[in-house]
């Protein structure tokens, strides 16, 4: 298998957001010889649900979803790092999952959280979308704040470095499997 390709979502379109400091060190986490991207969702621009075809007829018109589209196929796999917001998770992701269908099914996405309580609604609640649209869903480490976030989203020494580099290793293990199959 040559190099794995990873894509790191930053999962926030806030101005204040501290989603690209967490997808960085994510990125910075990678096991040697994978190639990362860091995805910033507020970059990528994609209208609220603007096709006029459901998404499950593959049929996209808009450069926007088109781009989305090919961005998301270029993965091996992703990693999406979610906020907790009110209880629950951005609009601006579920976005752009409800704007594709195909690309989801049997791509490995792994999940990092970070908030004050470690994302733990949020991740539960993406978890139950990810599943629906059938990727193949792992859940990664959640980082709180005031143990492994600053406030302001500085990683902290006790961040679970490990465990981040755990849910690498099975990502890469999902990918060889779906290779395999």
């Amino acid at each position: 298998m040559t190099s794995l390709k990873i894509g790191i979502v930053v999962s926030s379109s806030r101005p204040n957001r501290i989603g690209p400091k967490v997808a960085q060190w994510v990125s910075e986490l990678a096991p040697y010889g994978t190639e990362v991207d860091v995805i910033d969702l507020a970059a990528v621009e994609l209208p609220f649900l603007a096709e006029p075809e459901l998404p499950a007829t593959g049929n996209y018109t808009l450069p926007s979803t088109i781009a989305w589209s090919e961005q998301v196929r270029g993965y091996d796999a992703l990693i999406i790092t979610l906020p907790e917001y009110n209880a629950g998770y951005p609009a601006v992701v579920k976005n752009a999952i409800d704007s594709l269908h195909a690309e989801w099914n049997g791509l490995p996405v792994g999940v990092i959280g970070y908030g004050w309580g470690a994302a733990a609604n949020s991740v539960k609640q993406f978890g139950e979308v990810l599943d629906r649209v059938q990727t193949v869903r792992l859940d990664g480490p959640g980082l709180k704040f005031g143990e492994d976030l600053s406030p302001e989203g500085d990683v902290l020494d006790a961040a679970p470095e490990d465990a981040v580099r755990g849910l690498y290793d099975q990502l890469v293990a999902a990918v060889r499997e779906k290779v395999a199959a």
